[in-house]
Order: C-alpha cells, then structure tokens, then sequence
C-alpha cells in the first residue's frame, strides 16, 4: 500500500527550513543533502523512524509561499533521489490548496511506482474531493501498474463521494486485476457504511483511527473477543471488508494475542490483505513480527506490494536485524521493494540524528491563497 507518515504538531527542524530556504534563494533545486552517515550500533528504544522529533521553527500559518513551491519542484524533480521526493510529499500532504494538489496529482504519473502510489493515497488521506477526476483517469488506465490503480480505487474510497460507485463497480467487473477489484469492494463497502452512519447517525467514535489514518474499513464491533476477530480474519470465505474490519480492530486492541492473530494472517490467500497486515504490523512496531516480515521481505515470489509494505514495516520496527535486512535488499531488481528500502532507511537516517524526515508537517493541513506568504 503505502507509507504513511503520521502528522505531527508544529513544523520542521530549523535545520531543515534553513537548507529549504537557502535553495529558494538560489531560485532552482540544489542537490539534496546528503543523509548523516547510518549508525550500525544506535542507541536503543528509538521508537519508529517515523515518528521523530522535531524543534519548531515557524508556526504553520507562517509557512511561506516559496516552500510551498520548493516542494512542489521538489516532488516531481526525476533527477533528485526518491527519498528527498518522498521528504517533499510528506510535507505536501499537510498543504492544502491548489498547488500541492496539483503537484499530487503530477507525481502519481510518475515513473516510479512507489512515489506514484504513495502520491494517490496522500490524495485520498487529505480526502480531495478536487482529484476525483484524476484519481477516476489512474484507475481507468490499465497501462500504470496495478498498485497505482489500487491506490488510485482506495483513494476514492477514502474521499467517501457517492460520485465515485459508478467507477467502482466498473473496476470491481473489469479491471484484470484482483488486488485492484478487491479494493473496488473495500471501497464501495466504505462509502456505504459512511452512507447508513450518516442517516442513522450512528457514525462511531471507534471508526476514527488512533494512527490518524483514514483506514479502507471501519474496525469490527468492540463486542468482539480477540479470538472471534482472529477467526473472521482468518476466514478464507469472509468478504474482504469485513476481514478488514477484524483487522483494524485487532490493530486498535494492539495485545500480545491480538499482534499473534495478525500476524497469522499474513497466510492469508489475497495479496492485497497480506500487504495491508504488513502494513499494519508496521503501525503497531512489534518486534514480535519481525521474523515474519522478515521472510515475506526475502521471498522473491511474493506480490511485489506486499514485499514493499514488509519493508516499510521492518524499517518501523527498526531493530538491528531488521535493519540490515533492509541494507541487503536496497539492491533487489525490483524497485517497488529497492525504493522502499531506500526510503525507509533515509527516514531512519533522519529520526536517530534527531532532525525531521518531512520539510515540515503540521497536525492540521495549512491552505494558502494564491499569493500568500
């Protein structure tokens, strides 16, 4: 799926507004800087690479129009390293307004499969109603590659608008293939269940996700044991929106039993269920599942999607095996899966010399009128 960089308060390091505005002075993209050199032996109990802390500088409303553009060139810039473009879109995705849409909307036809993807779940994750068009045209052309139409149908599905069920269920018929068509499902089974919430308003405070994510299902019924949500994951015949549910609630409990359940599920028979538990184990940090994804990682014959969220998840985890394992495979022929690494060890980089990975991040997105400053 995705890496999803959790939003934070304030905005980022003066270090790194100092170097951001230093290559708008200079009116074009400077080479990147260079990461501090990785730390084979940190120290321990870091905490995910993700989550690093940051010294405010400026406070959101401050943010100049010149970062702004700065990240938007940066983004889309083919000749700078994909781990300085993702710094770009982590910081793009808490920016509203035309321009970081815009330069979204750009990136997700990009020729990296990674940034492309990742640039139509920030897209989704902002709930842009503005990129409904675009997202319809990524999931319509059966040329990009299936994890950015998956996106692009998980986008749509986030967003919540009843325009997008024609589409959905056009792709749900056709599309060849099945990561994408179960993803139609999830997401007309969201916009549904935001549908019936919305007129029994019964919209529950359980469907908000504690990782501030907008999730592809609301998690199951608190009335549920661990052990009977550990039995509808697991259920071969259960429909993916329900399996889904189960998932995010066993997420949402976060036990040792619970972390056990989930991570039997990575048997899973679907592709698209296996890197969304991937993914999830990422969010929880459990070293507990680091052998599994581990293996999942070193499996040249798994689903390349799934492969990439087991990387992203390993560099949450953040542990030294884990680590190099990530080290190792920076060189796999298969981008989807060297990209991740890469980036994930940036952002890893980043977080243990103390300095943000995003140019700047604010808890609640920051619009700027044409012109402002």
């Amino acid at each position: 799926m995705k890496m999803r960089c959790e939003e934070r308060d304030g905005v980022g390091t003066c270090g790194d507004e100092a170097r951001a505005t230093e290559k708008m002075k200079m009116k074009k993209l400077d080479p990147p800087p260079t990461p501090p050199h990785y730390n084979p032996n940190p120290s321990p109990n870091l905490g995910s690479f993700s989550s690093g802390s940051s010294n405010p500088c400026i406070p959101p409303e401050m943010v100049h129009a010149d970062m702004e553009n700065f990240l938007c060139e940066l983004l889309v810039d083919t000749n700078q390293p994909i781990s300085e473009r993702f710094r770009a879109l982590f910081s793009l995705r808490n920016l509203k307004g035309p321009a970081p849409r815009d330069a979204l909307i750009r990136a997700t036809r990009d020729s990296s499969n990674l940034l492309a993807h990742e640039a139509a779940f920030a897209l989704g994750q902002m709930q842009e109603i503005q990129a409904i068009p675009a997202l319809a045209s990524i999931l319509n052309d059966l040329s990009l590659h299936p994890i950015v139409r998956h996106e692009a149908a998980e986008a749509l599905g986030a967003i919540g608008s009843d325009i997008n069920v024609p589409l959905l269920n056009n792709s749900l018929d056709l599309d060849p293939a099945q990561e994408v068509r179960e993803t139609c499902e999830l997401a007309l089974q969201r916009i549904h269940h935001l549908k019936h919430a919305a007129i029994s308003d019964q919209l529950s405070a359980t469907d908000a996700s504690p990782f501030k994510s907008v999730d592809p299902a609301a998690p199951a019924t608190s009335s549920l044991s661990v052990d009977q949500l550990r039995e509808v994951l697991l259920d071969e015949e259960k429909g993916m929106y329900g399996r889904y549910a189960a998932l995010f609630a066993l997420r949402n409990d976060g036990g040792n039993k619970a972390v056990a359940a989930i991570v039997d599920s990575l048997g899973s028979k679907s592709a698209l269920l296996r890197h969304e538990v991937a993914y999830v184990l990422g969010q929880l940090q459990d070293k507990v599942a680091s052998a599994a994804l581990s293996n999942i990682l070193r499996d040249v014959t798994e689903h390349p999607m799934v492969r990439h969220e087991a990387a992203e998840a390993l560099g949450s985890i953040a542990d030294d095996q884990s680590v190099a394992l990530l080290e190792e495979f920076t060189a796999d022929p298969e981008p989807l899966v060297s990209q991740s690494c890469e980036v994930a060890l940036s952002m890893l980089e980043f977080e243990r010399s103390g300095k943000s990975f995003e140019f700047l991040f604010t808890r609640n997105p920051v619009e700027h009128s044409n012109g402002s400053s």
